[in-house]
């Protein structure tokens, strides 16, 4: 009787235990299931921070035939003549227009794009010569299927962007007419190049043209995973963006604070003219920080379109390429071939 009873009350605990623990997982499964998601998130954002996934380096058939389509000129552009040449393990790519141009638009290109796909902006630039090549030669490794360079969100990109513009100074061209044309990632790219440029103490360029430049790799990050509009859980954002950029920084052998514009302009007040398309109603880059950046030239203009940055252009219509035309009016004047012939680079 007496072991009949210590059985019944064996089961009874054993039941009891099985039901607090049951209990127990089902109050931790919540919390278990957001950590899963927090480091699901994370891992995915940063790998997408290091090597976009819907990035595509084009057949190389298809980019020559794209550039002569650029050298042949259409719509009023009178087209030019490509070169290209090596500068310290790069591919630069000089776009030489037919008649003396009184300046050099750098074109730089966005996150998930190269050469290729910024190639026909040039055709806002009618009267300038163009440059371009694609950061860390990440197209042409793409092609040959080797280690690919991880996107360093202009930590590297941004010191690629400063060699171009010596060796432009080194084959004549002075910092004066030189262009900088970013959108997106290209523009904090030139942002930040113009930062180590003007620290040099050699003058300003001729010219910034930007629009939608993210304010660091964390701010992007969490602007990924708040993705086009805010959900139940946008509250996770910034940590997870905190430990995306973290992780992508140490994926890509980077400092993500050396990607934060905001802390790398803070004591400047850039001295090169800046012409600033700022979309009012992006979520990737926050209008609040263009306006703050915009500030930290002497001499700029900022144009509001209310729209996603790349889309301005859309939105503006003939009133963007205007825009851009005034400002390299008055940046680049034209000038008259001197005593030596043609201008430097022809």
């Amino acid at each position: 009787m007496q072991n009949a009873h210590q059985e019944r009350g064996s089961r009874r605990h054993h039941r009891l235990l099985v039901r607090r623990r049951l209990w127990t997982a089902l109050g931790l499964a919540p919390l278990v299931g957001v950590l899963g998601f927090v480091a699901w998130k994370t891992r995915s954002v940063a790998l997408e921070l290091v090597d976009p996934p819907f990035y595509r380096a084009q057949p190389l058939a298809r980019v020559e035939g794209t550039y002569r389509e650029l050298a042949e000129g259409r719509d009023g552009d009178p087209g030019g003549a490509w070169s290209s040449e090596e500068v310290k393990g790069l591919q630069l790519w000089r776009f030489t227009r037919p008649t003396p141009s009184p300046g050099v638009v750098l074109l730089l290109h966005g996150f998930g794009d190269d050469r290729w796909g910024t190639s026909p902006a040039l055709k806002w630039f009618p009267r300038l010569d163009a440059a371009i090549f694609t950061y860390r030669r990440r197209d042409d490794a793409l092609r040959k299927g080797g280690p690919v360079p991880a996107v360093t969100f202009g930590a590297q990109e941004s010191r690629e962007v400063v060699q171009m513009v010596h060796h432009l100074e080194t084959c004549g061209v002075p910092r004066g007419r030189i262009v900088l044309l970013g959108r997106s990632l290209g523009a904090s790219v030139g942002l930040l190049a113009l930062v180590d440029l003007e620290r040099e103490g050699k003058g300003p360029l001729a010219g910034i043209i930007w629009e939608g430049a993210p304010a660091s790799s964390r701010s992007f990050a969490e602007r990924l995973v708040r993705g086009p509009a805010d959900r139940w859980w946008h509250g996770l954002a910034p940590p997870i963006g905190a430990m995306a950029s973290f992780a992508a920084g140490r994926l890509g052998g980077y400092a993500p604070e050396d990607t934060d514009l905001l802390r790398r302009t803070g004591d400047l007040r850039l001295a090169t003219p800046s012409l600033c398309f700022l979309a009012t109603q992006d979520r990737l880059a926050p209008p609040e920080v263009q306006r703050t950046l915009a500030a930290r030239f002497q001499h700029g203009r900022v144009i509001e379109v209310p729209t996603w940055h790349l889309h301005c252009a859309e939105a503006l219509g003939n009133g963007y390429t205007g825009a851009i035309k005034a400002a390299v009016d008055a940046w680049c004047p034209d000038r008259k071939r001197g005593p030596r012939g043609p201008l430097p680079g022809k």
